[in-house]
């Protein structure tokens, strides 16, 4: 029996890709675009969507607010440990596309670590927005990345568990 493919090195490369393209945007709008210092009106880049400064101080969709060093703390913590449970599935797993999914949600888990751990709170600065209708909260490439990662992850399971089902009653 022929062992299974490593894709160890794929979901590597898409981790180191995600945090590296995520702090160089936090970097840009950060320094060079100086977003910080246009809080209030931000920069329109479509009708649809702004770059706006916000500090994130908690977690998805603001909930864990941590306002002290000791939550700060706790929270990077916990985070690290989500991080790392995340890189051992992601080491174990077999499947390409499952691999590839899980080094998008890691690298995003690591980029906003690193702002916390850095800055005290995550850089946000993506405002889609429709009118005065915002379908997301504020987030930025790590928070996407994460998304996305887990959508894939819930799609696949989803898929390949009826497809496995209708096989067995076929059987």
């Amino acid at each position: 029996m022929p062992t299974p493919a490593n894709h160890r090195p794929l979901g590597l490369t898409v981790a180191i890709v995600t945090l590296a393209l995520d702090q160089l945007i936090k970097y840009a709008v950060t320094y060079p675009l100086a977003l910080k210092s246009r809080a209030e009106t931000g920069i329109e880049i479509l009708p649809i969507f702004r770059l706006r400064w916000l500090e994130n101080r908690g977690v998805s969709m603001g909930f864990f607010h941590a306002d002290t060093d000791l939550m700060r703390w706790a929270l990077v913590g916990m985070t690290i440990l989500i991080a790392g449970f995340v890189g051992v599935w992601m080491w174990r797993e077999k499947a390409r596309q499952d691999v590839a999914a899980l080094g998008l949600v890691l690298g995003g888990a690591i980029g906003n670590i690193v702002d916390r751990i850095r800055l005290g709170y995550v850089v946000d600065y993506a405002d889609l927005h429709f009118g005065a209708w915002r379908p997301f909260l504020i987030f930025n490439l790590a928070d996407a990345a994460i998304t996305i990662g887990v959508l894939i992850l819930l799609a696949r399971a989803l898929l390949l568990r009826d497809k496995g089902a209708n096989t067995e009653t076929l059987k």
